[in-house]
């Protein structure tokens, strides 16, 4: 600041205004403006004081004129001056004085405007730099600069800074190459570059500690602690395949990216040439969506899981509980201790150590004893402690991430690993004698992308088992203490562990042979657990000191230094407090007979509850995935299933279905169980872990599906949105066949819920509609190659500010007045094919209208970037699901290009199509993206080496011919492994890895062509219009249609009969809302009325078949899937 004052002072406004804008532009924001405008005024009243009229008059029009655009009557009342012979005759210049006076009143309000404006937060003071923070800077810059080599070295030899490194040809395999994460150094954000490791290749010697760490660490060791290799596999050596091609591990589907401060992040010139363009790469998300915080799915403290659904009596005290990933009431718990006797049973308890629970039926699916499957297989140690000591515990439960496998921790060597089968089927599928003493914890990870077990221990070690064989394959030592806790996690696709001991040290390990990164003290200095909030961008650990302190805190991961300490805990905890996280937003512990939350953004505490009472002194906790349960520990050995009211509504479905099961006399005992984990569960039998009894397992799930009571369902859609917001559907269909079903149709305004959004700009057709991940907005985009967008506010009618078809949006525009408008090509706008794909923080969207691809700024409607010109044309955009830079790009000569924004390279060109791509979409589950083009084929490619798997050409129902250039669309279902293809001619569910079709719909001869289709957010639904301006909804599971909305509900009579629905939208967190965009230009959104709650009734099921996808029914076959249209 002092050198802006001296600049202001001397009347230097060029050098001034120059300054300035290194921060910030004229229309950024209110403050900016009027700091421009108050600069220029001042720069024009002392021309009109030293009467220079020519001066004043170029300042007028060159720099005062910009503002006339937001008040005409201040610049004509400025104009006026120029008549006046002393400007102080203008009463409110009355008072203006001399020069100097005037800067310094000037000066005086540019400052307190300057604190205001929120572009200069944090940008007043020079901040406080490291010692090491050069050598940091140094390092990363090196390591950037390996990462492009071609042929990069193990231990590059770097001898000056001067000229960009450079590795020669190389004589062995190629190194790994550097990647920033959380272990190793600072994360830089400017410059549009990925987070980039400090410390990779350039370590001088594994034996030293490299000295940039030292700053990260609290208490740097002299030499890194030994790691023992006990397997053939190695992560080093597969490093370069996952940075060539990023792919994150599917251990955490919902993991968000990284956002700046603001959209003024630095951008850098473009490697090809382009020097009248910049690129920002999509990782570098500055401005978060206006109000928006899509991983927030609880607005308010009532929103919490307070309220006592359930009971459930375990029989003894719950140690450990974990709710399975995928199906959200079935609950995995264990028991605190029992005995084991010689003859290899328990004794001194009449109940099962490991339950499995349903909590909606309240029904325990399995109890399972402790015992040793195999006691010849063990180690003399364990056989001799079982002997002298028959006590046993269980100290740690936990699912894979797929909810196939469970890992159980004991207190005597031993874990055992259970396979899940659906139900109440339970196998044994690997027990290891892992280490001397107590197994403390047990995690899942995905190193190499080969599932593994981790398990810690009283021997002080951390070990790596395959999942499948239960193959060891890393010993990590360097503990000085019994090892309490690991946290496996990942970042920018290294993978990583953190663990803590009971002498309070946390290390960090990579999966190498290169000891532990870091060593530094937590908080407590005693028993320490850590977790990642649910996006895998926040880092927390809660401890408890041995004279019962307890912490819990927030790290800040780029100095290893604590960022927050959270308060609230009573002065001397009994016993060790548990913690969890939910939904990025909140933190829960078990504390003083109640459960006790905190806002992650605030220390103070939130709130705190008892559970009615009945809970021990530092109860156990654990949330399922979505945060609508939470399963807390009591005193009476039971456990309390506490719900909000998604939970509840979930766990009286569930109740009901059972329910209704049991009284239908055809129906078997009821399986709790949706069918998206049984797929989940095979698509990972099947490629990932390679189980040795894979076929059992898949076979397993096959039973499952077909005896399922719940309706097929998936887990995400085909743009890869989170479904932590998706409402659980209330399924209440009536169960008795003799009533005769109708099909559900809509004629009149009445009968339901529709909006048409306001419009003021001339569009004449909408071709791409989407609601934005929040769901709090609507983003079309016109066949002229304009934006719309409209947004829903918060009000009395409308409290949780979501897009509704009851109150009306603003259709909104920035301040600036400026319209998002894509690049168009020479040829008419009309006729390109436009496309656009939305980031998942609803900060960007990527879109193109048969010109450039543009980048826009979807607060500012700013265009960030523009790339990759035509010919060819971009016909779709699809962001990968893990890797932001990574985008697919359908193109209309049939190729599809793999691009990486971040270093503006095509890293692929797949070809297999002959005609334009019409659809992309990616599975994070199977690793594939799945292509489909005007040709009417669909393929299926790997994502790991970008090789073509499969390919097939639709089943276009005999009689139909489809028109030269019909789009086929595709959207993959929830559970990542079917999708939903989309053609004029039909409507068709896919499995992915076989190609084969599993459901199909065909309208009649007769009947208007389908113009577009998709899911409903919870896959239950799909949505369909048609070519004369109707509206179907199926169900999913069978592609049966179960209601029509015709024209005359929502068009007006006087509307032309050539109007009609081009592109249709499902809402992401509103099962029974979507949105149609149609040829005239209107968008028009739609629900259920209030009273219904639903698209009409689903037709009866036969012979349970509606919710299996095993077989494949005869196209055109009379029946409800032809008769209705």
């Amino acid at each position: 600041m002092k050198y802006f004052e001296d600049e202001v002072h001397n009347g230097n406004w060029d050098e001034v205004e120059k300054y300035l804008s290194g921060f910030t532009k004229v229309d950024d924001n209110r403050y900016s403006m009027k700091i421009f405008f108050e600069i220029r005024k001042q720069k024009y009243l002392e021309a009109l004081d030293k009467h220079d009229r020519s001066k004043a008059v170029e300042i007028l029009v060159k720099d005062l004129k910009v503002f006339a655009t937001f008040n005409e009557e201040l610049f004509k009342e400025i104009t006026q001056l120029l008549t006046l012979e002393n400007f102080r005759e203008n009463e409110q210049l009355s008072k203006y004085g001399d020069t100097k006076s005037a800067r310094a009143i000037m000066l005086v309000e540019l400052k307190k405007l300057i604190e205001a404006n929120p572009l200069f937060r944090d940008k007043l003071q020079f901040p406080n730099l490291k010692n090491s923070r050069l050598r940091t800077l140094i390092n990363q810059s090196l390591n950037w600069q390996h990462q492009l080599c071609k042929n990069p070295r193990p231990n590059p030899d770097i001898k000056t800074l001067f000229v960009d490194h450079s590795c020669g040809q190389p004589n062995g395999a190629r190194a790994p190459s550097p990647a920033n994460n959380p272990l190793l150094g600072s994360l830089p954000k400017a410059g549009g570059f990925p987070p980039l490791g400090a410390h990779g290749p350039f370590q001088p010697t594994p034996a030293q500690v490299p000295a940039p760490l030292a700053g990260w660490m609290s208490n740097p060791s002299p030499v890194t602690h030994p790691a023992v290799s006990g397997g053939a596999i190695g992560l080093g050596a597969s490093i370069p395949a996952a940075l060539k091609h990023p792919r994150t591990p599917p251990t955490n589907p919902s993991v968000d990216y990284p956002s700046g401060d603001s959209d003024h992040v630095s951008k850098r010139t473009r490697p090809m040439g382009i020097s009248d363009e910049v690129n920002l790469p999509v990782n570098v998300m500055p401005v978060p969506f206006q109000g928006h915080g899509h991983s927030q799915a609880f607005s308010a403290p009532d929103d919490l899981p307070r309220a006592v659904a359930r009971m459930l009596n375990q029989g003894s005290s719950p140690m450990s509980m974990d709710f399975h990933p995928l199906q959200q009431t079935l609950l995995l718990a264990v028991d605190y201790t029992f005995a084991y006797s010689e003859y290899n049973k328990p004794v001194g308890t009449n109940v099962g150590d490991i339950a499995l629970w349903e909590a909606g039926s309240r029904e325990r699916l399995v109890a399972k004893n402790f015992k040793v499957w195999d006691l010849t297989a063990c180690s003399m140690p364990l056989q001799a402690a079982l002997v002298k000591d028959p006590a046993v515990s269980v100290n740690r439960v936990i699912w894979s991430p797929d909810g196939s496998l469970f890992g159980v921790a004991y207190s005597r060597h031993i874990v055992q690993i259970y396979s899940y089968h659906g139900g109440d089927e339970v196998r044994q599928h690997l027990e290891i004698d892992a280490h001397v003493g107590g197994v403390n914890d047990i995690a899942f990870s995905h190193p190499n992308k080969l599932l593994c077990v981790i398990t810690c221990g009283d021997d002080k070690t951390i070990k790596v088992w395959d999942a499948s064989n239960g193959t060891k394959q890393y010993t990590f030592e360097g503990h000085e203490a019994s090892v309490y806790s690991v946290c496996p996690h990942y970042k920018e696709n290294i993978q990583f562990i953190f663990s803590t001991a009971i002498d309070g040290k946390i290390k960090a390990w990579l999966y190498d042979n290169m000891g532990s990164r870091v060593d530094y003290e937590a908080p407590g200095r005693w028993c320490t657990t850590m977790a990642y909030s649910a996006d895998g961008t926040r880092l927390f650990s809660c401890g408890t000191s041995k004279d019962g302190e307890s912490f819990i805190v927030e790290w800040n991961e780029s100095e290893g230094a604590v960022k927050r300490t959270y308060q609230g805990f009573r002065k001397r905890s009994l016993g060790v407090v548990q913690f969890d996280t939910t939904k990025n937003k909140y933190l829960a512990a078990g504390d003083d007979f109640s459960i006790k939350f905190w806002d992650m953004d605030n220390i103070q505490p939130l709130t705190s509850f008892d559970a009615d009472g009945g809970l021990p002194a530092s109860p156990r906790i654990r949330f399922n995935k979505d945060g609508s349960l939470l399963a807390v520990s009591t005193n009476d050995n039971g456990i309390k299933i506490l719900a909000n009211s998604d939970g509840m509504r979930l766990l009286r479905t569930l109740e009901n279905l059972s329910y209704d099961a049991l009284r239908t006399a055809e129906a078997p005992k009821p399986t709790i169980n949706p069918i998206s984990a049984a797929a989940a569960a095979a698509a990972a039998a099947a490629t990932s872990a390679g189980l040795a009894d894979r076929s059992v397992a898949i076979a397993g799930m096959v039973r499952l599906i077909e005896r399922s009571l719940l309706p097929l369902q998936f887990n995400t859609n085909g743009d890869a949105r989170s479904l932590g917001d998706v409402k659980p559907r209330i399924t209440e269909e009536p169960s008795d066949k003799s009533k005769i079903w109708k099909l559900t149709e809509i004629n009149e305004p009445s009968q339901c819920r529709s909006l048409r959004l306001p419009e003021n700009l001339r569009v004449t057709k909408i071709s791409r509609l989407i609601f934005t991940n929040s769901g709090n907005a609507i983003l079309a985009l016109a066949s002229n190659a304009i934006h719309l967008l409209w947004k829903w506010q918060r009000s009395d009618r409308n409290s949780n500010g979501k897009a509704t078809a009851s109150v009306a949006p603003q259709l909104w525009q920035p301040s600036s007045g400026i319209l998002m408008t894509n690049d168009v090509a020479d040829t008419n706008p009309e006729e390109a094919v436009p496309c656009f794909a939305l980031s998942k923080n609803d900060s960007y969207v990527m879109s193109a209208s048969g010109g450039k691809i543009s980048l826009f700024n979807m607060m500012t409607f700013k265009t960030m970037a523009t790339f990759m010109p035509p010919p060819p044309a971009a016909t779709f955009l699809a962001f990968h699901p893990q890797d932001n830079n990574i985008i697919a790009i359908g193109m209309d000569d049939s190729t599809i290009q793999i691009y990486n924004v971040r270093v503006d390279e095509v890293k692929s060109k797949l070809k297999g199509h002959s005609k334009r791509i019409t659809g992309l979409a990616f599975s994070h589950v199977l690793s594939v993206l799945v292509s489909s083009g005007a040709d009417s084929q669909l393929c299926v490619w790997n994502t790991d080496g970008w090789e073509k798997q499969k390919a097939r050409f639709l089943q276009v129902p005999a009689g139909r011919t489809p028109t030269a250039l019909s789009d086929t669309r595709v959207q993959f279902h929830q559970d990542q492994i079917h999708f939903l293809v989309v053609h004029e001619t039909q409507l068709a569910i896919y499995e992915t890895t076989k190609l084969d079709c599993m459901k199909q719909w065909v309208p009649r001869d007769s009947s208007a062509l389908i113009t577009h289709a998709t899911f409903s957010c919870d896959s239950q639904l799909v949505y369909a219009s048609f070519l004369d301006a109707s509206v179907c909804v199926f169900t999913a599971a069978n592609l049966r249609l179960r209601c029509r909305i015709n024209p005359s509900a929502y068009l007006p009579t006087n509307i032309s009969s050539n109007v009609h629905p081009l592109v249709i939208a499902a809402h992401p967190s509103e099962p029974n809302e979507f949105a149609l965009g149609l040829s005239d230009g209107g968008v028009h959104v739609f629900e259920p009325l209030e009273s219904e709650n639903k698209w009409g009734v689903p037709p009866p099921v036969e012979n349970g078949s509606a919710s299996s996808m095993t077989a494949t029914p005869s196209v055109g076959a009379p029946g409800s899937e032809q008769a209705q249209r």
